[in-house]
């Protein structure tokens, strides 16, 4: 999915970010949900099933592979095509925990 419909959607769909932590501290969409992609095995049961699934890391290789497992095992899953350099360069926010302007690492 492009960053652009992602963004359009985020009402009706869960962001699932796959990085790791120093980068999602950096900076992150609003309202995304956050499990690293070593702990997604063992956090699944986080990840409704009944909801369009977005899985996103910094490029998009980390979250196809994340797209792939969940599509496998029954998800709606898309993946963010180009990741959150696609989502910046398209001139959508990124916060950080403490509400900053993020970026991306």
């Amino acid at each position: 999915m492009d960053p652009a419909t992602a963004n359009a959607r985020a009402d009706e769909l869960v962001l699932l970010d796959v990085r790791e932590p120093t980068e999602w501290q950096a900076g992150h969409v609003d309202g995304s949900v956050h499990i690293p992609l070593q702990e997604l095995g063992a956090r699944q049961d986080e990840i409704p099933a009944d909801t369009p699934i977005v899985c996103v890391c910094r490029s998009g290789q980390r979250s196809a592979m994340v797209t792939g497992a969940l599509t496998r095992a029954g998800y709606d899953a898309h993946n963010l095509e180009g990741g959150l350099l696609a989502w910046v360069e398209a001139r959508l926010p990124l916060t950080t925990p403490d509400g900053e302007p993020g970026r991306v690492v």
